[in-house]
């Protein structure tokens, strides 16, 4: 079975950027663009085919794919972004979807993003933050429940969306910083505890049995390594500054 990687390439606006929790800061557009191409790298490296859509310099935020849409074994949903700037970006994303699931959209005034959204087995933990109302975890759970999935929302403090707080390392173990979300939340797995001093350490991209991680959170890689995940250390400093992670430049899931 192949495994895909959808991607977009840095917007040269990337410096116009949505930002809520983080002051505004020059970005090196080239640097970005080679960070994302080394991080497209990584990517194919733990066996995945990037698809790469094209940058739009109208969409600043474009490169962070994953809040577009969120793709199931079954169904992909199409989400309806909660920065009205980002509604643009589905477009594309739906686009490139649509040969591999049946789409499911979010509609007003519901607002869901990706980035809110993890999937532990058949439940999906959704922020309700800034950029994802309870409509919004409304309409998904409806969408879903033919297939079988629980959503459940959960509150998250203090950062973007709910994966700035808690990334899954495998199926029953989780990454976490308990000052934005509480690890209670996730009934049935064990929680590794970011570092307190690197506080944007809890998201990490797993493929397969391998985790994609930011090379900005040493302390945080520690204890990783300790807890024997194996790690794929990537430079993604500039896109950090747009409020960016490891999990929000792809959407990756199997072909069917």
């Amino acid at each position: 079975m192949t495994r895909i990687a959808v991607t977009r390439d840095v917007s040269p606006a990337i410096e116009r950027c949505e930002l809520v929790h983080q002051e505004r800061r020059p970005i090196d557009v080239t640097r970005a663009r080679r960070q994302h191409g080394l991080y497209e790298e990584a990517l194919t490296a733990l066996g995945c085919r990037v698809e790469a859509l094209p940058a739009d310099p109208e969409l600043a935020d474009a490169v962070f794919v994953e809040d577009a849409a969120i793709v199931l074994d079954e169904v992909a949903v199409i989400t309806r972004p909660g920065a009205e700037s980002r509604r643009p970006e589905t477009a594309a994303v739906s686009g490139a979807l649509a040969p591999y699931r049946p789409l499911l959209v979010i509609e007003a005034p519901g607002t869901l993003d990706g980035g809110d959204v993890l999937r532990i087995g058949r439940t999906l933990y959704v922020g309700l933050s800034g950029r994802s109302n309870q409509t919004g975890i409304d309409q998904l759970s409806r969408a879903l429940a033919p297939h079988r999935y629980e959503v459940r929302g959960v509150a998250v403090h203090g950062c973007l969306h709910l994966k700035s707080a808690v990334t899954a390392l495998g199926d029953d173990t989780v990454l976490v910083n308990r000052e934005w979300v509480d690890p209670a939340v996730f009934t049935g797995t064990r929680s590794i505890e970011i570092d307190p001093r690197e506080r944007g350490a809890a998201n990490a991209l797993r493929i397969g049995e391998r985790v994609i991680y930011p090379a900005s959170f040493p302390a945080t890689r520690r204890r990783l390594a300790l807890a024997g995940i194996d790690v794929l250390e990537v430079d993604v400093s500039e896109l950090q500054k747009a409020e960016g992670a490891v999990t929000c430049c792809s959407l990756v899931f199997e072909a069917q």
